[in-house]
């Protein structure tokens, strides 16, 4: 199983369009999605604030940032 964290917020109108791709990609592959919203957390805020949407893949702490399209976040969730 693959692990993913989206980064994210409330009221973020981008970040909703990448939770849509991201249930895409849910639905068809065996992965983990764990949601953080940077807001708790000041470092976290501080690092992604201008960038969210921001996608990581936790076994290589590579990160996809917005836009994305679902082509391009399965390319770069796949093994």
């Amino acid at each position: 199983m693959r692990n993913l964290t989206f980064y994210t917020t409330a009221g973020c109108h981008l970040c909703v369009l990448a939770a849509d791709l991201i249930s895409q990609l849910e639905s068809k592959w065996d992965i983990a999605i764990v949601e953080i919203d940077i807001v708790t957390d000041e470092k976290l805020t501080d690092r992604y604030g201008t960038r969210i949407p921001v996608v990581s893949r936790d076994d290589t702490q590579r990160e996809l940032s917005w836009p994305f399209t679902l082509e391009e976040l399965e390319n770069f969730a796949a093994p």
